[in-house]
């Protein structure tokens, strides 16, 4: 192949195929913002739960981030698409609905992906509530603030700044996880990359670019995540300084 056949493959122009790889890409990073956002609802309930004094919320706790960790992420996506939608065709034919109904392969792509996420956010969230000093929660206590108030000024600022890092990791296998999302029929970029692939019958320049830019988001999102952490750094030095 030719270089100008190569960037007319790749070109954005009505020949190119690079527009449905930016589309699939952009599909990849929307969905695992999606996931993240879930993710970290999950993950906030699940390590409060395994922190919590009660027996039954930190088996429970337990018991979900071992499920999520442990069964391998195509089969939790397998079970919630397939089995989600032989459950929506069901109820469907119980009001009289003929037919398969089938269930919108981004909303159960992102929520199946957010659970695995949250498993992950929840050991996170659970370790920075440990690495917080625990002379700080005790003197907001014996000077009468609001538990509340010490959530809002001490703990969730701190928890914040050490589950950065993990946050970070956890995107990233949040984005790769949502390449899986393919077997569903959704546009994102393997998804996009399998079709270009498919119909210029050129697999591996099409595989190829879509793992440059799966690289491309990864380092976009190192860079993201570092500068905030060197952000959110300076803002605990300033403030110690002051105290």
């Amino acid at each position: 192949m030719s270089l100008l056949s190569l960037f007319n493959t790749l070109g954005l122009g009505p020949d190119g195929w690079g527009s449905v790889l930016l589309l699939g890409a952009l599909m990849t990073v929307v969905l695992t913002l999606a996931a993240l956002a879930i993710g970290a609802v999950f993950g906030a309930l699940i390590a409060a739960a395994k922190l919590s004094r009660w027996r039954v919320l930190r088996v429970f706790g337990d018991f979900y981030t071992t499920v999520f960790r442990g069964v391998p992420e195509l089969l939790v996506i397998y079970l919630f698409y397939f089995g989600g939608s032989s459950l929506v065709t069901t109820v469907g034919q119980w009001f009289g609905a003929d037919g398969f109904v089938g269930v919108p392969p981004f909303a159960v792509g992102a929520f199946a992906v957010g659970m695995i996420s949250g498993a992950y956010q929840a050991e996170v969230y659970r370790a920075a509530v440990i690495a917080v000093a625990r002379g700080e929660i005790e003197a907001a206590r014996a000077i009468g603030m609001p538990t509340l108030t010490m959530f809002r000024r001490i703990l969730i600022p701190q928890v914040l700044r050490y589950a950065l890092p993990g946050i970070g990791n956890v995107w990233q296998l949040s984005l790769k996880d949502s390449a899986l999302i393919s077997v569903t029929g959704l546009a994102e970029l393997l998804r996009a990359s399998q079709i270009a692939a498919g119909s210029t019958h050129q697999y591996f320049l099409f595989f190829v670019a879509g793992g440059v830019l799966y690289l491309a988001m990864t380092g976009v999102s190192n860079r993201v995540f570092g500068r905030a952490e060197a952000i959110v750094g300076r803002s605990f030095k300033r403030n110690f300084a002051r105290n």
